[in-house]
């Protein structure tokens, strides 16, 4: 069996090394964690100047406009991976609602919103979320009434990633009351600039407030910027949650902290001994390479999918549940190889990577319920993929 690229890839994976030893120190040392920072914003217009981020994005949106080719991507994620250099950003404007709009969104709404939110300069949040309708996102109550040329908005948003940041949101409201719950609901993209919304951060266990409570009093939106229609929001958001559980099950970013840990241990000793040399450390390595390996194979899988038009069924629903779980377990293996300076966090002088892997453990566990929890990604699987019976519900009092 021959696994090599061939001429054609080789000499495109040279172009790549080039690009990497010229502009490789141009690389943003601070990404921005909510809104990404100046550096971070120049790296992007270099990137996709370059065709190395928004690669098959066409260029009269402000991206790149080369064909899909699987086998480049690989070759990118690669050499970017193996020079620790980040691939540009990601986040829910560019991972999530980039996609939706070139799939659903009007000709105004992609000229308008696509090429500013891939070069960074417009930060977006996703109003999915309620207090009473997290797992059941279709029983959303949030409101939007009809008056005149606007709808005008009265709710409430939780667990709202960057809302405290965020220069727009893509939000779920229900336009219509008397329709069927999946039925009555609308997707709208509106300014978080607009008079009546109200946000309040909400602080993880992270010691950082990530998420936030966003409340919406009288916010009047334009109707025009609805996305597909009035009623058709569950379409579009399971849309875009297929996009988000891509985004969150990465399999580059899998990749790069592999390299970290590697490193790492490769460096840190314990009584004059490199902690790679340790037979049980090198042995949950070893396992854990193995299953980021699997994930980045799969996630050839599914691009070879895309690029034929085809639905990747069962292989698109396990992506969120294995890159979540696989993300929390590098950095549970890079906390203990840590040892005591493991359990160190926020200013201790004796941290490592500025406690970066202490932040990613306790945020990535959060990660394994946020966005639909391991339980429920699992009855997706079962039920959607699998065609497994449904989860009886409680039988009413």
């Amino acid at each position: 069996m021959d696994l090599a690229y061939g001429p054609q890839y080789e000499a495109f994976r040279a172009e790549v090394r080039a690009f990497i030893a010229a502009h490789g120190a141009k690389a943003p040392r601070r990404f921005g964690v909510s809104r990404p920072s100046e550096e971070t914003q120049a790296w992007q217009r270099l990137l996709i100047e370059h065709g190395y981020a928004a690669r098959t994005i066409p260029k009269a949106y402000g991206g790149y406009g080369a064909a899909p080719d699987i086998l480049q991507s690989r070759i990118i994620a690669e050499e970017f991976t193996a020079a620790g250099l980040p691939m540009g950003i990601a986040n829910q404007g560019i991972s999530m609602l980039v996609p939706t709009l070139l799939e659903l969104g009007t000709e105004e709404q992609k000229q308008t919103w696509i090429a500013p939110t891939l070069r960074g300069e417009v930060v977006w949040c996703q109003g999915y979320s309620e207090p009473g309708s997290g797992s059941d996102l279709a029983s959303l109550q949030t409101k939007a009434v009809e008056d005149g040329d606007d709808f005008v908005i009265n709710g409430q948003k939780i667990w709202t990633s960057t809302a405290h940041a965020a220069d727009m949101i893509f939000c779920l409201v229900r336009t219509e009351p008397d329709a069927k719950k999946h039925e009555g609901i609308s997707y709208l993209i509106f300014s978080m600039k607009t008079p009546g919304i109200e946000v309040r951060p909400l602080k993880t266990m992270t010691g950082h407030a990530e998420f936030n409570e966003v409340f919406f009093t009288d916010v009047r939106v334009p109707k025009k910027d609805i996305v597909a229609g009035r009623g058709q929001g569950w379409f579009v958001a399971n849309a875009t949650l297929k996009h988000e559980r891509g985004m969150l099950g990465d399999p580059n970013q899998a990749g790069t902290r592999l390299k970290e840990i590697t490193d790492l241990m490769h460096k840190e000793t314990v009584d004059g001994t490199r902690l790679i040399d340790h037979p049980v450390y090198r042995d949950r390595l070893v396992a854990l390479q193995g299953r980021v390996f699997a994930m980045q194979f799969h996630g050839l899988r599914l691009l070879t999918a895309a690029a034929k038009g085809e639905d990747a069924g069962i292989a698109r629903l396990i992506v969120k549940l294995q890159g979540c779980e696989i993300n929390h377990q590098l950095a549970a293996l890079a906390i203990d190889v840590l040892g005591e300076i493991g359990v160190l966090y926020e200013d201790s002088p004796h941290l490592k990577a500025q406690g970066a892997w202490q932040h990613r453990y306790m945020f990535d566990l959060g990660l394994i319920i946020g966005g639909g929890t391991a339980q429920i990604q699992k009855n997706i699987i079962s039920e959607r993929g699998l065609g497994m019976p449904r989860e009886p519900k409680p039988a009413k009092a």
